[in-house]
């Protein structure tokens, strides 16, 4: 067998922090509950509001998923067993749901940040048109300065639905949003070539290249003592999250200030994204779906989208076809030669009565505010030639 530390690419410097545009940071419950007082670890909580808050200074938006809602609520409903029924788990979070966006609100409003609570299941990122939804909320949360905070919506997921850890939520996420960078705060400083406690020889890997069938191996069972995802669902995470062109870290948490840490060059295991990652979601797009309409454009958003923008109501003429926001519709020009297809953000009923109209009169014909574009150039692929 190969040496798998040997191809996965050691002498790459790995990204930066400060490289990232949006980042999305996984937290968990050891990290943000303290398990002996079962309440929030307040001083470390704290610190990492700090790095925050710093990042969003740069211009970084930051996305966190924490875990923390079952462990914050055992001691008050007396749930001291190691191991509880689902029933028991939703009741937890429940309660401590309650106390985990406390702890966030308060840590980060100490910094001047304005804590958003978001509960997903696994649904939310599979169904198209909750995808959609959820991903408009968190860019517009982005877009107003906040910071929102993600947990799997344990209260009423199944034992057949739930992701069953946050490290695939946060690649998830990730890939939602279209995050640059995804850092999984963890109990060991990334992915090593055995477990080190057990094994002197064992070797840390600063750079995975690629995800190879030996890296994949080094995940295992989780230990006891490590999170409830362990080793092997962060090598998950990080597929998913590669594959969408995000790059993903696994860094030690335990210290104060564990993303400043990050940014000041401490170890860690870095993930590069692939090279076709970030057009793997339009090959999906230009191969992969029946269009349900058509949108007629003049030439002046004909130019503008070879241009690379985003296709806007006022350079619509015509709407062809009964679809609903999210579906695929073909984009035409006024002479009918197909210009391309993508993801109407209206559906065809709405799409007809704001075309040729200025983005800022949306509101005012509709109702309510939608997107400013008919389709976002990064729900858009435009045919060759």
């Amino acid at each position: 067998m190969s040496d798998p530390a040997a191809a996965v690419g050691m002498d790459h410097p790995g990204p930066n922090l400060g490289q990232a545009r949006r980042l999305v940071v996984k937290i968990g419950s050891a990290l943000v509950v303290d398990g002996q007082a079962a309440c929030p670890r307040v001083a470390w909580l704290d610190a990492i509001a700090a790095d925050i808050a710093a990042l969003r200074a740069r211009g970084v938006e930051v996305i966190v998923v924490s875990s923390g809602a079952i462990a914050l609520a055992r001691q008050t409903l007396g749930l001291k067993r190691p191991s509880l029924r689902l029933e028991e788990k939703q009741a937890a979070a429940a309660v401590g749901q309650i106390r985990l966006a406390q702890a966030w609100s308060v840590a980060l409003s100490t910094h001047g940040l304005v804590a958003a609570q978001l509960l997903l299941t696994p649904d939310d990122t599979e169904d198209r048109r909750r995808y959609l939804n959820a991903r408009a909320t968190l860019t517009t949360l982005l877009g107003l300065g906040c910071v929102p905070v993600i947990n799997e919506n344990d209260t009423i997921a199944t034992a057949e639905i739930r992701f069953g850890d946050n490290d695939r939520l946060a690649a998830r996420v990730a890939e939602m949003i279209q995050a640059d960078q995804l850092v999984l705060l963890s109990d060991i400083d990334g992915l090593y070539t055995a477990d080190p406690r057990l094994d002197p020889d064992a070797r840390h890997i600063p750079v995975v290249a690629t995800l190879t069938p030996e890296i994949e191996a080094m995940g295992g069972a989780p230990p006891p003592g490590y999170s409830s995802g362990g080793m092997r669902t962060k090598l998950l995470a990080a597929g998913i999250a590669t594959r969408a062109g995000c790059a993903m870290a696994i860094a030690l948490g335990s210290t104060t200030h564990p993303l400043q840490a990050l940014a000041s060059g401490a170890a860690c295991t870095w993930f590069l994204p692939l090279p076709e990652g970030r057009s793997a979601r339009k090959r999906w797009i230009a191969g992969s779906l029946q269009p349900a309409g058509r949108l007629l454009v003049d030439a002046g958003a004909a130019r503008a989208l070879a241009g690379g923008s985003s296709l806007l109501p006022a350079g619509v003429r015509a709407v062809e076809g009964s679809f609903e926001r999210g579906d695929l519709v073909l984009v035409l020009s006024d002479q009918g030669r197909t210009l391309g297809r993508g993801l109407s953000a209206y559906g065809s009923g709405d799409a007809a009565r704001i075309i040729g109209r200025r983005s800022d009169a949306i509101e005012a014909v509709l109702g309510w505010r939608g997107r400013d574009e008919m389709i976002h150039r990064d729900d858009l692929v435009l045919d060759a030639g």
